[in-house]
């Protein structure tokens, strides 16, 4: 059972990173440092005061970049690799008492790749928002990254189980967007 816990809290993680890539690094760091986390071997150090500085700093610089318009799409193409890589790290870091093979394995895909379609979904929504109202309407969108982020995170440290359970909702809803989405391009493209 502690296994799986600790894919759970991995794979939560990474798709918070998907969203903010900071803030679930910030999240575990405070957790590991209040003794309500233990990292997996080789990354303590996130659990360090010198790492909670830099994440929390690192979180803020992100947080503001979202909110400057443009800047937030310039935000988008650069923090594609970070959110994979951070949903790699934080992915490693969660998931202990497991064989390196199958570890690694569950790290590079399911955490990766999380964190990919997740990042992928607010890159989608954010140009949509850019499209539809100039960018007036990213902020919205930022806000609410930063929402799930941060309650992703707070949700896959304290209740892994459940975490899973809204990450495959919000994966619903972004399959149903995207499907709503192709449909209307569809549409627009026989009526022209």
């Amino acid at each position: 059972m502690e296994k799986l816990l600790s894919v759970c809290l991995g794979i939560g993680l990474s798709a918070a990173c998907g969203f903010r890539v900071f803030i679930p690094l910030l999240a575990i760091s405070i957790a590991s440092l209040s003794g309500q986390l233990t990292l997996s071997d080789g990354f303590q150090w996130i659990g360090t005061y010198p790492a909670l500085v830099v994440f929390a700093t690192a979180s803020i610089m992100e947080i503001a970049a979202y909110y400057i318009p443009l800047f937030d799409n310039l935000m988008d193409s650069i923090a594609g690799p970070a959110a994979v890589v951070a949903g790699i790290l934080v992915a490693a870091s969660s998931i202990t008492h497991m064989e390196p093979l199958l570890k690694w394995s569950l790290v590079l895909i399911a955490g990766g790749g999380t964190a990919a379609i997740f990042h992928g979904s607010t890159v989608l929504a954010r140009g949509t928002s850019t499209a539809l109202t100039g960018g007036i309407g990213n902020h919205a969108v930022a806000t609410a990254e930063l929402g799930i982020s941060a309650g992703l995170s707070i949700l896959a440290i304290a209740l892994p189980l459940l975490s899973i359970f809204v990450i495959l909702a919000l994966l619903f809803f972004i399959r149903k967007g995207l499907r709503k989405l192709v449909k209307s391009k569809r549409t627009e493209a026989r009526s022209a």
